[in-house]
């Protein structure tokens, strides 16, 4: 059994593929707490789209691509905000609209490149087993600088997640907020793509989230239980890659959606077999009791 776990670690590759998806993996799923606690999942996916602009453009002038698509995905957070914060759009408007522009400009550049499905198919669909030690630095270092910024304005983004009108009686600036929380997103968006790719960067971001939303009831909980949810998805998804010879992302995304369901059927307060056993052994008492 120990042979399982340390035979795949004797290379380098592989080293670096794991601690990527437990970095990776943890910051997706607390970012991913305030997405699910303000129903901003479908932002996730629309930003994680709205990157191919920047990859694009990063790719023709031979650009590291990272950054391209770190460029594209801040621009389109902040065009949102821009946007919705006038009043005259819903934010879920400001999200399609901007969305669906970045991304047909994306594929209408990416359409130019010629070997597009060769060189860009790590960023549509992730690489985690090849991950360098420069991809490593990167994703440390934007990581960090996510979770940081969290924890300094973690009170202020905590009303805004559980009631944004109490935050803006509070005179909290709610604009601003809600601007920093989509850069945070759109960084973490970007830092995910060398790991599970544009395709599945979203699951990511909701998945390990929503299934600690099933089984706790404070954030600090919540983000903890998601966090290690996380870490969990990322070193099953990566040993099962490894030895079932699937790709890396799918198989981390897949290891996460199997946690949730388990949570989704059997979690104590929220789990729809439980609830049903529960509600079951409830009328089997009145009718003793009758």
């Amino acid at each position: 059994m120990l042979n399982f776990f340390l035979s795949p670690l004797q290379y380098q590759f592989m080293q670096r593929g794991l601690l990527a998806a437990v970095l990776v993996s943890a910051l997706c799923a607390i970012v991913g707490c305030f997405v699910v606690l303000r129903s901003m999942a479908f932002l996730g996916d629309a930003m994680s789209h709205s990157v191919l602009p920047g990859v694009a453009v990063a790719y023709l002038l031979g650009w590291n691509l990272t950054i391209g698509a770190l460029v594209a995905a801040i621009a389109v957070a902040l065009g949102i905000s821009f946007v919705s914060r006038r009043g005259t759009l819903r934010e879920d408007t400001a999200i399609g609209i901007l969305f669906s522009s970045a991304l047909a400009l994306g594929i209408a550049l990416i359409s130019t490149i010629r070997s597009y499905a060769v060189d860009l198919s790590h960023i549509l669909f992730g690489n985690l087993l090849g991950v360098g030690p420069k991809d490593l630095l990167l994703i440390g270092g934007l990581g960090i600088a996510v979770l940081l910024a969290l924890a300094l304005a973690y009170r202020p983004l905590l009303v805004l997640a559980f009631d944004p009108i109490l935050a803006a009686t509070l005179r909290l600036p709610v604009e601003r907020l809600r601007a920093l929380l989509l850069v945070l997103i759109s960084i973490t968006i970007v830092v995910s793509l060398q790991v599970v790719g544009i395709a599945l960067v979203a699951a990511m971001l909701v998945t390990p989230a929503a299934t600690a939303y099933l089984l706790t009831r404070r954030l600090p909980t919540m983000a903890a239980v998601s966090a290690l949810l996380g870490i969990l998805s990322g070193v099953l998804g990566l040993y099962s890659s490894y030895y079932l010879n699937i790709a890396s992302g799918a198989a981390v995304v897949l290891s996460a959606t199997f946690f949730f369901l388990l949570a989704f059927f059997f979690s104590p307060r929220r789990g729809v077999l439980t609830a049903r056993l529960r509600n079951s052994l409830a009328r089997q008492s009145r009718k003793i009791i009758s």
